[in-house]
C-alpha cells in the first residue's frame, strides 16, 4: 500500500498568528485558509510512499537529529510567493533556521537513496497560512499582508519531527502523526 507523505514540524498557532489568519479571510479574496489545527513547517515532501519503507524513513529521520538538542526558531514577517503582485502562496516567516536547514539537507540527500526525489531549490522554510485561488480583491490581500509584514508571530521550540500522513478530500486534507522523532535533552 502507498500513502501520500512528508517529513515536517507541527506548530501550535500563537494568537497573532490566528488573528492574521483572519485578517487574511476578512480581504474576501479566494483563498483556501490553511486549517489552524494543520499548521506545520515541511522539511521534506515524500509524495506517494510505500508502507514496506516507512522504517527506513523513520531510521533517517531519527539519524538527521542525532546529537541535536531542541532548539528555537522565530515567526516574523509575511509575503507571499511568488510575489505580492503574482500571489499563490500566503506565509509567515522562519528566521533561526540553520538547524532546521542541517536536518532537511540530509534528508534530502539520504531520501534520495530511497528512490524519493531530491529537491532542488535551497531548503527555505515558511509557514503557509493560504493559497490563493483568483485575482478577486487582490489588492486587499496585499495591504493585509503588508500590513503585517514586520510582525513578530512568537517563537517554537523544535524537539522533533514527524512522519506525516496526507489524506485529500474536498473539505482539505487529514494529516495523521506516523511516526514521531524525538530529540533528547542534553
Amino acid at each position: 500500500m502507498t500513502f501520500r507523505a512528508f517529513i515536517a514540524v507541527d506548530v501550535e498557532p500563537s494568537e497573532k498568528m490566528v488573528q492574521f489568519h483572519s485578517s487574511l479571510r476578512e480581504t474576501g479574496s479566494p483563498l483556501k485558509l490553511v486549517d489552524l489545527q494543520n499548521l506545520h513547517l515541511t522539511l521534506k515532501f515524500l509524495g506517494n510512499t510505500e508502507d514496506d519503507l516507512v522504517p527506513k524513513i523513520t531510521e533517517i529521520m531519527e539519524e538527521s537529529i542525532r546529537g541535536m538538542a531542541p532548539f528555537s526558531v522565530e515567526f516574523r514577517g509575511t509575503g507571499a510567493f511568488p510575489s505580492l503582485k503574482h500571489m499563490k502562496v500566503v506565509w509567515v516567516g522562519v528566521r533561526n533556521i540553520e538547524n532546521l536547514r542541517t536536518m532537511a539537507e540530509y534528508m534530502n540527500d539520504e531520501l534520495a537513496g530511497l528512490g524519493f526525489k531530491r529537491e532542488k531549490r535551497k531548503f527555505s522554510p515558511h509557514l503557509t497560512l493560504a493559497r490563493v485561488k483568483g485575482a478577486r480583491n487582490k489588492d486587499r490581500l496585499a495591504d493585509a499582508i503588508r500590513s503585517w509584514g514586520d510582525e513578530d508571530f512568537g517563537d517554537l521550540l523544535v524537539d522533533g519531527l514527524r512522519l506525516k500522513k496526507s489524506v485529500l478530500s474536498p473539505k482539505g486534507p487529514t494529516y495523521s502523526t506516523v511516526h514521531i522523532a524525538k530529540m533528547e535533552n542534553p
